[in-house]
């Protein structure tokens, strides 16, 4: 296949870490603000369930794209991966609106599910905190052509972005009788 970007390491560096940071900063921040009143008549949670719907097509697309790789359908590989990133792009900016019109919700399951629901989320908060670099780095070693590095760091990426993108579905399941 042939490459769609000429390779910029440095430049490619800055973008990825400077939009990684940049996303960081803002979700964080989204726990420091008040939230205000959502402009339109509508239930801002309705956009949690987008989100979980996001996160749901987006573990499809992952497992349809780890399928074509090991059966070397390069072509349907990369148009599979390229739709959860888009995906993706549309979960953050979901995010982000849920987020700054709802705030945070409290769980209020009880006993033993309590546990295994804090577990999870401490979980998945951790991993995609960190997991925005790997994806873009995977897709821009994609992009310019060095397969054998994208395939080396594919297999970090793609588990736990796996792993990120199913728990989202759960903790929605676990949270959403809450909003």
């Amino acid at each position: 296949m042939k490459p769609m970007l000429q390779k910029n390491d440095r430049l490619a560096k800055i973008i990825i870490w400077t939009l990684s940071i940049v996303v960081f900063v803002v979700v964080v921040a989204l726990d420091r603000i008040t939230p205000p009143p959502f402009p339109f008549d509508f239930d801002v949670h309705y956009l949690a369930l987008g989100i979980a719907v996001i996160n749901s097509i987006v573990a499809i697309c992952l497992l349809l794209g780890l399928m074509y790789a090991k059966n070397k359908k390069f072509e349907a590989h990369k148009k599979v991966m390229f739709l959860a990133i888009i995906l993706s792009i549309f979960f953050l900016v979901f995010y982000i609106a849920h987020h700054l019109f709802a705030g945070s919700t409290k769980y209020g399951g009880e006993g033993i599910i309590k546990y295994v629901y804090y577990t999870i989320l401490i979980t998945h908060i951790f991993l995609a905190a960190v997991i925005l670099p790997f994806i873009l780095f995977t897709a821009y070693r994609s992009l310019i052509g060095e397969y054998e590095r994208h395939k080396k760091i594919a297999r970090y990426t793609w588990p736990i972005w796996f792993y990120v993108a199913i728990t989202g579905v759960i903790l929605y399941v676990m949270i959403q009788p809450y909003y």
